[in-house]
């Protein structure tokens, strides 16, 4: 299982139910990494996408004891999230947010794909700083990029003792 976010200078990931950036090449390089693949995210996160509806070519899972849903996979505790996840590979799944949620699933990640803004987006709710975790490595960082009018780069961090679930 991995996670993939966009952060700034601070670690921070949003602020009032929504992205700090909108950063053209950091969405595509996230429809790149989950266009078919299992996406996984709390409801808060599910609510804050386009009309509050599921992302399209993909399977996507949420963890809410507040709804149901039919357009998508909704599961109430984790328990039952551990069990759903148990039908994908591994390599298939994706956390995709919010803050909360990153924060109980990160430990079960073997791998994060981390978008760095070099900005301060204001946030008020923020990633770990994977720098500062000691199961946590850098294992690859891009070249700066440009994305509307920010420096991004792209990174790949790896958990060396992730957990089972």
């Amino acid at each position: 299982m991995q996670t993939i976010v966009a952060v700034d200078k601070f670690w921070g990931i949003g602020k009032n139910n929504d992205l700090l950036f909108h950063l053209p090449e950091d969405l595509k390089y996230f429809k790149e990494k989950t266009l078919g693949k299992v996406i996984v995210m709390g409801g808060n996160t599910l609510l804050s996408l386009p009309d509050s509806k599921p992302l399209p070519n993909r399977t996507n899972i949420v963890l809410s004891d507040v709804f149901t849903r039919d357009d998508c996979t909704v599961v109430a505790t984790l328990p039952e999230l551990f069990e759903e996840l148990k039908k994908y590979n591994p390599e298939d799944i994706f956390i995709v947010g919010g803050a909360m949620f990153y924060r109980t699933m990160l430990p079960y990640c073997d791998k994060a794909y981390v978008t760095k803004v070099d900005a301060d987006g204001g946030a008020r709710l923020f990633f770990e700083n994977l720098d500062s975790l000691p199961d946590w490595e850098l294992e690859s960082q891009s070249e700066p990029v440009i994305s509307n009018g920010h420096t991004i780069r792209f990174t790949v961090y790896r958990n060396n003792n992730p957990l089972k679930y």
